[in-house]
């Protein structure tokens, strides 16, 4: 065969035939078991047992190694450690092991070692499987995400990475964007809340990497859309979640496959140079998206990027050349380069290493966090008196759908895909829950007939439906397409017709949703007493559904999206696009100006008590803006209610939404309880980006303060203020 592996590339790879590949991998096998790749003896190397550093000392030691460095040594710090060569094979899977980058045995420099998420740690098959990172952002709880945040930081550095890529702030623009699991939601402000604090808990032990930057919303047409916008939304829409996170100290951020008017974002001067590094004084490093990320060497490194991932294609020997030939001058690779040590050095003494081990990936402590967070994360959409369901009356309850003994826990396909030591079905949690006084009868749904008898005379029927790895997720296209965008935004024929046929014998039926983005309801959604939404809810996912039908925990969740009742009150969409526009109106934003009379509201949840909001008041200090009022819970059960802020302006001499979400907190309540919820926002969060004048503009004119429950008018308790 007529490649030579020593300076293969993967783009010949990919036009080999079948059987070609097949010799070059044996080829490859042998190699690498006859030279065996040698690694440091430290996990740090020349950076083990640092003492803590002050930001001026990681500098000093950043540009005095830097000065030691050879042009090729500095190359090979931006360029991946897996060579082209190795790029198809990864044995047994993606990610099984961590992916080095820049690792330097003469110079006894670390790697970048690198595991993806967010979902929980890739590598091995014991990780903790949390709910995926729409169902997180449906806690509307930055705590909690900082604590998911900690163990995938443990669990990440137990199984040898250093480096976690799995903290997704995409904006879902639109629900049949095929990734939208593993993201928070469409609004900006939740996206760069949650995604600062799951980077904050990370970091706690190992470097974090914030993705994919930017205006990545998209899956099939990813490696080929442009998207077009202007000034204003990409500053005020599709920026401001990545500024939060690079203000939470994230270490590196990925740039996306797409364009952005024109330009790859691997290559983008305005966006990595001018936007990232130069106004948002970004001291991290840019790491490509994988093999397609870069696309061209000279325009990639004088643009702001760091490093090649996952296989040396356009940087390695290809960069080398480009500097010698004077097309990238050397100090790019030397900005690059001190960017990349000043990471290695800063991670080389955070944590505790008594904390890591193999014991800590999937433990039984990380497993209860998991359960906690579906729990906290299952949104319930729809009740009619039935949940929860009481044990003392119960006797009968009849589950029904193929996904109820399934482990659906996301994406199994791509980058996304974690597996865990178990996983918890529906089904398996309710049989647990219900104990033996309860009588449980399972049907798969295929043959209606079947279900309608088994579901007569039960005292309640849960049908489980939904999506899966085969419906959405990463678009491959091994053999036929696979995930990718959703062409339909229901759910499948034959579910919506069993919940029809079911519940013509039955009028307690509960329905359980699965999957990673918005599912239309409108039309069977009269034939279900209770609707939950649990996302994909992780390995404990079982459990904590069977909590909560049971009353044992009280659903607190709110919608990160909003759930239209037909396509047409969206944004265009065309999963083949070459090129896109995306304006300033998607969500909520989009509902409001329409006026749409939506299924569901953003930050719409339910609740099994009931709370009721007075008071509201707005009060100044400085530049804080404080908004309190008082919440109540007037039911007869315990917990937890998300009061979101949300800020309406009068007379702007620009275009403005109708109202932007500016704020959120999560206060608990006993039965009878009042509590003061107060969010502070600062006066520049009311800001509009002026593109003639390149600055951001607080307008003196009149605001409105819209406090409550979701982003519903009927939710929300006003306040008119101004700045004087």
């Amino acid at each position: 065969m007529a490649v030579n592996t020593r300076i293969f590339h993967c783009d010949e790879y990919f036009r080999l035939s079948r059987e070609e590949k097949k010799e070059f991998e044996s080829i490859i096998k042998k190699e690498l078991e006859e030279n065996p790749i040698k690694h440091l003896d430290t996990e740090w190397g020349r950076f083990e047992n640092l003492p803590e550093m002050t930001e001026e000392e990681i500098d000093k030691l950043a540009e005095d190694v830097l000065s030691e460095m050879t042009l090729e040594q500095k190359v090979y710090q931006m360029s991946c450690d897996n060579d082209a060569r190795y790029a198809p094979l990864n044995p047994p899977r993606y990610n099984f092991i961590p992916y080095y980058a820049g690792e330097d045995l003469e110079l006894n420099i670390p790697a970048v070692k690198f595991t993806d998420g967010p979902t929980g740690i890739v590598m091995g098959y014991n990780a903790t499987a949390f709910p995926v990172s729409i169902a997180r952002g449906s806690t509307w709880d930055t705590e909690l995400e900082e604590r998911v945040g900690n163990v995938i930081g443990i669990e990440g550095r137990s199984g040898g990475a250093n480096f976690f890529a799995g903290v997704c702030i995409n904006l879902l623009r639109h629900p049949a964007w095929g990734r939208a699991q593993e993201t928070y939601g469409e609004d900006t402000v939740l996206l760069g809340k949650m995604g600062a604090a799951l980077t904050k808990g990370v970091q706690k032990h190992m470097m974090a990497c914030i993705k994919h930057y930017a205006a990545n919303s998209m899956e099939n047409a990813r490696f080929k859309v442009n998207v077009e916008m202007d000034e204003r939304t990409l500053r005020e829409i599709y920026l401001p979640h990545f500024k939060k996170c690079v203000d939470a100290g994230a270490a590196a951020i990925m740039s996306s496959y797409n364009r952005v008017r024109g330009e790859w974002c691997g290559h983008h001067d305005y966006l990595l140079n001018q936007i990232l590094n130069g106004e948002w004084g970004f001291k991290g490093f840019v790491m490509s998206d994988f093999i397609w990320g870069v696309r061209d060497t000279v325009d990639a490194a004088n643009g702001g990027q760091c490093m090649e991932m996952y296989a040396t294609q356009f940087f390695g020997k290809r960069l080398v050349e480009a500097v010698k030939d004077g097309k990238v001058d050397e100090s790019k690779i030397d900005a690059a380069v001190k960017r990349i040590l000043r990471q290695k050095i800063r991670f080389s003494f955070v944590g505790d290493k008594s904390q890591y081990s193999p014991e800590k990936m999937g433990s039984k402590e990380h497993a209860q966090l998991a359960r906690e967070v579906s729990e906290k994360s299952t949104v319930l959409l729809k009740n009619e008196g039935i949940l929860p369901l009481d044990k003392d009356k119960i006797k009968k309850i009849t589950v029904v759908g193929r996904l109820a003994v399934e482990p659906n826990t996301g994406d199994l396909k791509g980058s996304s895909a974690v597996f865990p030591p178990y996983v918890i079905t529906p089904l398996q949690g309710i049989i647990n829950e219900a104990g033996s006084g309860i009588e449980i009868k399972y049907v798969d749904g295929r043959i209606p007939h079947q279900a309608q008898e088994l579901s007569k005379d039960a005292d309640a029927v849960v049908i489980v439906a939904g999506l899966t790895s085969l419906d959405e997720g990463e678009f491959i296209t091994n053999g036929g397409d696979v995930g990718g965008d959703r062409r339909y935004l229901g759910l499948h024929a034959e579910d919506e017709d069993i919940i029809e046929t079911v519940s013509k014998v039955n009028k307690n039926v509960i329905v359980v949703l699965q999957g990673g983005s918005t599912i239309i309801v409108e039309p069977w959604k009269n034939f279900a007493k209770a609707i939950l939404i649990q996302w994909y809810p992780g390995m404990e996912g079982g459990t904590a559904l069977a909590n909560i039908l049971f009353g044992k925990v009280n659903p607190s969740a709110k919608l990160p999206v909003t759930v239209p009742a037909t396509p047409q009150q969206l944004p265009y969409y065309d999963i083949d696009v070459t090129s896109i526009v995306y304006d300033y109106y998607h969500g909520y934003f989009l509902a409001d100006k329409n006026k749409y009379p939506v299924s569901y509201p953003f930050g719409f949840g339910l609740s099994y008590t009931t709370y009721s909001y007075d008071n509201p008041k707005v009060s100044k200090n400085g530049d804080t803006i404080s908004v309190s009022v008082d919440v109540f819970n007037t039911g007869k059960m315990s917990g937890d209610e998300v009061v979101q802020l949300y800020i309406g302006y009068k007379d702007s001499k620009v275009e403005r939404h109708i109202k932007d979400l500016k704020g959120f907190t999560k206060i608990h309540l006993e039965p009878g309880e009042k509590k003061t919820a107060v969010i502070d926002i600062n006066k520049e969060d009311l800001a509009y980006y002026c593109p003639e004048s390149k600055q951001w503009v607080v307008e003196d004119i009149g605001y409105v303060a819209l406090i409550g429950a979701s982003s519903a008018c009927k939710d929300l308790l006003k306040v008119d203020f101004d700045l004087k």
